[in-house]
């Protein structure tokens, strides 16, 4: 008996997870793609609804999806890469104002990045007018703005790690000769390869879902991400008539995030299984 409750409190987990997903590919393929018209299982099925999403002149989608994915992985390899080198320095090496450095990091963390809005649109407000190319509408002056806020959380976490990575390395790999710049990359980077591919893969989740800051500083339609972009399908009368091309977005969006979970998931199973010797 006790078993039989397990199984159905399992099964209904199951269903309780998968029903907004088949609700979401029910109004994809809903051929009449429409909210009223939405069902969880749909009266037809047709590929109408990503089709005209993709050729729709209102909507500009593939651009949208573009400027997600170039913004996406550029802003996670540059604050990945700065976060690890500055965890590595206050990790391995001591300095006048390491302390004050670190605690500065997380107290910064403790506001929410909106709080700093107006002031951030000022400075925008100045850098469009001397350099327009980092300033408002610009995939790459928002990534300068997302760099700069992903740095204190992430450079916290890959401390915590690089701490565990035993500093005897370090110093024999210094008496046989070895730079800094040699011991990070040779010795220390492939060891911290698992807190590498999560960091990087919880920061491209982000900045593909990122609504707030975007849809601030970016305005003009070609210039927009997938989440700024994607919610104006849904304003106004338009929530109804657009869900369904909506519903087709969002399961093209997807697929980026489910490629890099693939595509990083060998580097999270090898770290986690890479300690394991042999007694």
């Amino acid at each position: 008996m006790k078993l039989a409750w397990r199984h159905a409190f399992l099964v209904l987990i199951v269903a309780f997870s998968l029903f907004p997903i088949v609700f979401v590919i029910s109004a994809a393929i809903n051929p009449l793609g429409t909210l009223g018209s939405s069902t969880l299982v749909p009266t037809g099925a047709s590929l109408d609804n990503f089709a005209d999403l993709l050729t729709s002149d209102v909507y500009p989608f593939k651009t949208w999806f573009v400027n997600s994915i170039v913004l996406a992985l550029m802003a996670s390899f540059t604050s990945l890469l700065l976060s690890l080198l500055a965890a590595y320095a206050f990790s391995r090496m001591r300095f006048k104002g390491r302390r004050v450095g670190m605690l500065t990091l997380l107290l910064v963390q403790m506001f929410p990045q909106f709080l700093a809005v107006v002031a951030i649109f000022m400075i925008f407000t100045e850098i469009s007018d001397l350099y327009p190319a980092f300033g408002f509408d610009t995939v790459s002056g928002l990534m300068l703005l997302y760099m700069g806020g992903a740095l204190g959380a992430n450079t916290w976490l890959m401390k915590g790690f690089l701490d565990t990575v035993p500093k005897e390395l370090d110093e024999s790999a210094t008496v046989d000769g070895a730079t800094h710049t040699q011991i990070f990359w040779r010795i220390i980077l492939p060891l911290v390869t698992p807190i590498l591919a999560v960091t990087g893969l919880l920061a491209f989740i982000g900045y593909m879902s990122e609504f707030i800051m975007a849809s601030v500083f970016l305005r003009d339609p070609s210039s927009k991400t997938l989440a700024v972009g994607m919610y104006g399908m849904l304003v106004g009368d338009a929530r109804n008539t657009n869900f369904g091309m909506f519903a087709a977005g969002t399961l093209i969006t997807a697929i980026p995030t489910v490629g890099v979970f693939l595509w990083l998931q060998r580097y999270i199973v090898s770290g986690l299984t890479s300690g394991a010797v042999k007694g």
